[in-house]
């Protein structure tokens, strides 16, 4: 069965909402939630959700060998979409429960510092959890972000603008619930970053993946504008 887009299940969640987002945008298209590894190599678009502990879920993407078709989708040209976990998985480990992961993104997935604190020195809660800013990074960006235990860290360089931040307003704010942050090794990867209180990468893109840390299915117009876009987009 082939479909226009699959949203990759794998037990971790519930997925509904990615769902009708997506079909909010796209109406006519036909949008499975799925766990077939045959649906998902033949989907004309890959969205990669994800939620829970990095150990478990990758626990659940290997048993059910869908770390073999992911990295398959993504090799071929497909375009997709990691969410969340699905940003984090992507690189090649995380520190939470010291988790090997899929590796096709280099650089680490660290767990934000205690004691964090803003500007007014209020202490900052982990997770990370509510709206911010979006800072999405141009060519080329001045960006400082937080240091990475591997030697990695993004400074100068980076590409255009990509496609995927159409219609989509300098800082808008998009929803997030996480603990960890990915620190990609090629800074050319990084797309937007936010702020807790330090600079952190929350998107990036390689060739036909795009992948964002926050929920655009929960972060009202923008987040619909982000998926409407991916809908729409079509790498070289």
């Amino acid at each position: 069965m082939m479909v226009d887009i699959a949203i990759v299940d794998y037990g971790m969640g519930n997925l509904r909402s990615v769902q009708q987002a997506v079909r909010k945008v796209a109406p006519g298209a036909d949008v499975a939630v799925t766990g077939d590894a045959g649906v998902i190599a033949d989907a004309g678009r890959v969205v990669f959700p994800g939620q829970g502990a990095a150990r478990d879920c990758m626990r659940e993407i290997r048993s059910r060998g869908l770390d073999q078709v992911i990295a398959a989708t993504v090799s071929k040209g497909t375009p997709f979409l990691g969410i969340c976990m699905g940003l984090q998985v992507l690189f090649e480990h995380s520190e939470e429960g010291d988790t090997p992961c899929l590796g096709l993104l280099a650089g680490p997935v660290t767990r934000f510092a205690s004691g964090l604190r803003d500007a007014r020195g209020n202490k900052l809660k982990v997770p990370h959890m509510g709206w911010n800013q979006v800072r999405r990074i141009k060519n080329p960006p001045e960006v400082a972000v937080a240091p990475s235990p591997a030697g990695g860290g993004l400074g100068g360089g980076g590409a255009p603008e990509h496609p995927l931040w159409a219609g989509i307003e300098q800082d808008a704010r998009f929803y997030f619930v996480h603990s960890y942050y990915v620190q990609p090794r090629d800074a050319s990867l990084a797309q937007a970053t936010s702020d807790y209180p330090q600079p952190f990468v929350c998107a990036v893109a390689r060739d036909n993946l795009f992948a964002v840390q926050f929920h655009p299915e929960k972060s009202a117009a923008a987040g619909l504008q982000l998926l409407r876009n991916f809908i729409n987009w079509n790498p070289a």
